[in-house]
């Protein structure tokens, strides 16, 4: 039986989690409403692929507990807890020589009995993610053939499929061109928009900063800070998390970052 906890919003609780003897993440507790994007961003080794798989119940918790609209996850089973969250994961590939639009299919599967066929409607929300994915062009295409940006946007698809109140992607733009990057945002940005309540690792910071509603920063294992966007990118959390500087301007329509490690080139430093 479920465990009423807490009200609507993916929510992490003091969580923490211990591997191979080693604490990785330590008392972190933030959350995704409904209809907002939420950015986990910090250095390499900062413990946000960790902290994505702990709030998908991927990895055991040390400390800590998840809640998904007022239920604790740990009341409920896999096939309940795939229906509430779904996961792009980083930089998955693909072993088995799958019919592309029957990789996308397999989004459906918590929604299915064992012996169910996947009927016409279910058919309809298939198609729409690879549509919204750009991928209905590759529908035929054995999936093991594409290349990654194109098996990236296909796993984009699939997990849209899932129709899962909230959506956890671990660098979902990482294998893509510069065009494809943004589309993959752009569709973050209006699955938010159509309620999905969404947290995304970004290492962009410019892209956490124009499509992220808030932000959450982690350095060594903790949250260094959280909130809005412009808060948690300040020059001191940047240069505490990351060692780095940045630049900033605007175009009146996008803020850019430029990041600088404050080192002189070799080539410019006679």
């Amino acid at each position: 039986m479920s465990s009423k906890i807490e009200t609507a919003g993916l929510a992490l609780h003091g969580v923490g989690v211990a591997l191979g003897g080693q604490q990785i993440i330590e008392d972190i507790s933030f959350d995704v409403k409904p209809g907002e994007v939420v950015g986990l961003i910090g250095a390499n080794g900062a413990g946000k692929s960790t902290a994505v798989r702990a709030a998908l119940n991927l990895v055991k918790l040390a400390a800590g507990h998840i809640a998904v609209d007022g239920v604790d996850t740990a009341s409920l089973n896999l096939k309940e807890r795939a229906k509430l969250m779904s996961y792009v994961p980083q930089g998955t590939p693909v072993h088995w020589p799958l019919v592309a639009e029957r990789l996308v299919a397999l989004g459906r599967t918590p929604h299915l009995g064992p012996w169910d066929k996947i009927s016409n409607a279910e058919q309809e929300i298939i198609k729409a993610a690879m549509v919204e994915t750009d991928t209905w062009h590759l529908r035929e295409r054995i999936a093991t053939t594409l290349s990654g940006g194109e098996t990236a946007r296909l796993m984009l698809a699939r997990t849209i499929a899932v129709g899962a109140p909230y959506m956890l992607a671990d660098e979902p733009t990482a294998a893509l061109d510069p065009y494809h990057r943004l589309q993959v945002m752009d569709i973050m940005r209006a699955q938010a928009k159509a309620g999905t309540g969404i947290l995304i690792v970004l290492h962009d910071l410019s892209f956490a900063q124009n499509y992220c509603d808030k932000l959450v920063l982690l350095h060594k294992g903790k949250i260094l800070d959280q909130g809005d966007t412009r808060q948690v990118l300040s020059d001191k959390n940047l240069m505490e998390a990351f060692q780095i500087s940045v630049s900033r301007w605007s175009d009146g329509n996008t803020d850019y970052l430029m990041p600088s490690t404050g080192v002189t080139p070799a080539s410019e430093a006679s």
